[in-house]
């Protein structure tokens, strides 16, 4: 089922607009006052959110939890200004009524039970990507969310990310024609492991590396990139091949250090990922293709690349994204001149406005299915080396 169908099948549209339906603010809020927040999980992504908040008017973490005490503290101390309630059992901070909402920076395998419980418990919730591991989890964060009044967003930040924005308006617009396809990479190289105090801590610490919590690669890298796709097409993907392999960093890991994996789309739209962890040559990069051009996407620069152009230089604006006389640079291509704020820290300032206007997140409980449903058929098509596809079946819109 694509974005479009869902939109009719739900009986979403009203007087032209979109409304998701219960969609609405748990609590009257003032808009003077503060927006309150627990941070679940006070790891390196947790500490990372924090700091992001303490910069952000109007939004202030009082509560933090964590179930390694020396990571609860660490957590505690990140937040300026005031001390929060520091808590090692999710279930007690759920119950202090004086937070308006969660950010949930957990390991992957959690984000389910707790985002339901949080729901239940009247909290808007920030859920990091990938939204929840597994069909099951999904099925249920899913029902809970329709049944909540509460805001419900998912850190996929390139909805929040301005520059991405304009690359998806661009798509929209048909600036690079017909979709063809998109290929993307993220690489590193390096073992991907952070350091343990002790050997006791190697799971907890290292959890992206175990598949009792985590699908490794294509959750915490390549997910970010199948959200943009998706969004791109307005659409899921119908199948998946892949291969992936634990063959270089050979330290007990049971996730993959590799991943090569490409969807198929309805229209014909194909689009691969590939992640390595042992060569990091040109790091990060997102091709998207048209018959008409190219969009080359890196961190924080993006670049047009229009279809049978060979001059070095092209006279005149490019509708309004950049400058009046344009050259190419590095053979990327045209630069765009686009806003960058930094993706984050703008996709935690938009989830404090949607609590307040009362509006549906870009990246929200349905882009975040679609998304960690497709994460799951990559890692199922990786694991049996087979075609995997999509079924309507199993998702509850």
């Amino acid at each position: 089922m694509n974005r479009k169908e869902f939109i009719h099948k739900s009986g979403l549209i009203a007087s032209g607009a979109l409304v998701l339906p219960h969609f609405g603010i748990a609590k009257s809020i003032n808009l003077n006052s503060k927006i309150t927040v627990g941070v679940i999980g006070t790891g390196i992504r947790g500490q990372e959110l924090t700091k992001l908040i303490n910069k952000i008017d109007q939004m202030e973490v009082i509560a933090c939890c964590d179930t390694l005490d020396f990571r609860l503290k660490e957590g505690i101390q990140a937040v300026e200004g005031t001390t929060p309630k520091g808590y090692t059992d999710y279930r007690r901070l759920l119950e202090n009524k004086d937070v308006d909402a969660v950010l949930i920076t957990s390991p992957l395998n959690t984000h389910a039970q707790i985002a339901v419980d949080a729901l239940e418990a009247g909290k808007h919730v920030y859920c990091e990507k990938t939204m929840a591991k597994g069909i099951k989890g999904i099925q249920q964060l899913v029902k809970a969310a329709k049944n909540s009044k509460n805001t419900f967003q998912v850190g996929h930040q390139y909805h929040a990310s301005r520059m991405y924005v304009t690359l998806k308006q661009m798509i929209d617009e048909g600036k690079i024609g017909k979709l063809v396809s998109l290929e993307s990479q993220w690489n590193r190289n390096g073992n991907w492991r952070r350091p343990v105090p002790s050997p006791n801590f190697e799971r907890q610490i290292n959890w992206r590396m175990y598949r009792e919590y985590s699908y490794g690669l294509v959750a915490e890298l390549s997910s970010h990139h199948i959200d943009f796709a998706n969004w791109a097409n307005d659409d899921h993907p119908q199948k998946v091949v892949g291969m992936g392999g634990i063959d270089y960093w050979k330290d007990g890991r049971e996730t993959y250090d590799n991943i090569h994996i490409t969807y198929g789309y309805k229209n014909g739209f194909k689009a691969s990922y590939t992640c390595l962890t042992a060569n990091a040559h040109e790091g990060y990069r997102i091709i998207i293709k048209g018959d008409q051009g190219s969009l080359i996407a890196y961190m924080t620069e993006a670049f047009f690349y229009p279809e049978g152009t060979k001059e070095d230089k092209i006279t005149g604006t490019l509708d309004g994204y950049s400058g009046a006389t344009i050259g190419w640079t590095k053979n990327k291509g045209i630069p765009l001149n686009l806003d960058h704020t930094e993706p984050t820290l703008q996709s935690l300032i938009d989830f404090r406005d949607h609590i307040w206007d009362q509006k549906t997140p870009l990246s929200n409980i349905h882009s975040g299915a679609q998304t960690a449903y497709a994460v799951d058929m990559a890692i199922r098509a990786m694991d049996t080396e087979k075609a995997v596809y999509w079924d309507d079946d199993q998702m509850i819109y």
